[in-house]
């Protein structure tokens, strides 16, 4: 029995569909060329980027991925574990850090965007065996439960109180043109970025302002 006779319009359709599928896929492949290595990122091209970062006055010769960010090359390539990784999204503060005396999220921001700025962290703070003033008030007033958060408040308040001396003023601020009073309402305002899950809030804002009232 003689199989029954192809229609010539579906092998058309089939011969056109092939054709055309050949070569949509053939310009593709001609419109796709490779990206030279210079034209590549650094990740993408294998290479690690060579960076110096000044930390706590002492500076670093680092060769990282491009994508670190700060707190990781503080805690796991400089061995300095006093910054702290809680959220990981600039939500708890627990990272703070100082840099060129303005404090930021450490976990936010590239070790690579840092180069030729000061990077002040919680080992920095002391001196000559001594304890910052707004370390020992913390320590005075127990402003610490775990102490995980610690080091992130501290550096906040360290932060808090060079803003209040220049002048800069919160979103509580009553008079925009005197000096700002670093009363309770004010460092609550300020240091709001740094949470504390044990809930020492009232020794932490106690220790800000006797260390307020110091400086």
């Amino acid at each position: 029995m003689e199989p029954p006779p192809r229609d010539p319009a579906s092998v058309s359709r089939r011969r056109f569909l092939i054709h055309t599928g050949a070569l949509t896929t053939g310009i593709a492949a001609e419109v796709r060329l490779p990206m030279s290595e210079a034209a590549m990122p650094a990740q993408a091209a294998g290479g690690e980027s060579e960076m110096r970062l000044r930390v706590n006055g002492q500076v670093h010769a680092l060769r990282l991925d491009p994508r670190v960010s700060l707190l990781d090359a503080l805690r796991d390539h400089l061995g300095l574990g006093g910054s702290k990784k809680g959220c990981g999204h600039g939500q708890c503060g627990a990272c703070t850090v100082l840099v060129d005396g303005r404090r930021i999220n450490s976990c936010l921001a590239l070790a690579i965007a840092q180069e030729g700025r000061e990077v002040t962290t919680i080992e920095g703070l002391a001196a000559g065996g001594k304890l910052h003033p707004v370390q020992a008030a913390f320590v005075a007033h127990d402003g610490f439960q775990c102490g995980y958060c610690t080091p992130g408040q501290v550096i906040s308040c360290v932060a808090m109180l060079e803003e209040a001396r220049r002048g800069d003023a919160s979103a509580v601020t009553a008079d925009l043109d005197a000096a700002p009073l670093l009363d309770d309402a004010e460092i609550r305002e300020r240091m709001s970025g740094n949470l504390c899950r044990c809930g020492a809030y009232v020794n932490i804002v106690a220790a800000a302002r006797d260390a307020a009232r110091r400086a």
